[in-house]
């Protein structure tokens, strides 16, 4: 045999007479058929990413609000401590102020009958997930004791004798 190729026939012939180069089929050169799959496949995956995106953010609320009913419960728990003798107590309202205005709280403040007062601070977690309304509630608690005797915190009117200039 001297090398030479016999003349090609029928479609394959036609194909290599238009064309000055071979080209491998889409199924051999590997990219053609693969186009958009990505998409398709970000698609698939994009429920499940809001479902983890929306219970991280659940749980920081959930967070932020037992965060909010143990800063209620101190502020409420220290001013109830306070007696009437220092500065006229409101508890509620003093733990109603330290949390924020958003938060739907209930305040009980209550005395075990000795020397200390308890604040109890409920706020329903709210929900931010659709579909899911009840996230239950958070309860923080705070304890703090009562002066021993009527005036002891010294927080009325400033009584103080000056030696020398008075400041300025």
């Amino acid at each position: 045999m001297s090398g030479v190729r016999p003349p090609a026939r029928g479609r394959l012939a036609s194909r290599l007479r238009g064309r000055a180069r071979l080209r491998l089929p889409a199924r051999l050169r590997g990219h053609g058929r693969d186009r958009g799959t990505v998409s398709i496949e970000f698609l698939g995956f994009l429920p499940l990413l809001l479902i983890v995106g929306l219970a991280v953010v659940q749980l920081g609320l959930a967070a932020f609000v037992v965060q909010q009913a143990g800063t209620g419960a101190r502020a409420a728990a220290r001013t109830a401590s306070m007696d009437a003798a220092d500065h006229p107590p409101d508890p509620e309202a003093a733990g109603r102020a330290a949390m924020s205005d958003w938060v739907d709280a209930g305040i009980t403040v209550g005395g075990d009958g000795g020397g200390s007062v308890r604040a109890t601070v409920r706020i329903t977690i709210p929900s931010i997930i659709p579909g899911v309304a009840d996230f239950g509630t958070a309860r923080r608690s705070a304890t703090m004791p009562r002066p021993q005797e009527p005036g002891a915190l010294g927080l009325g009117p400033a009584r103080v004798t000056y030696e020398g200039a008075p400041p300025r």
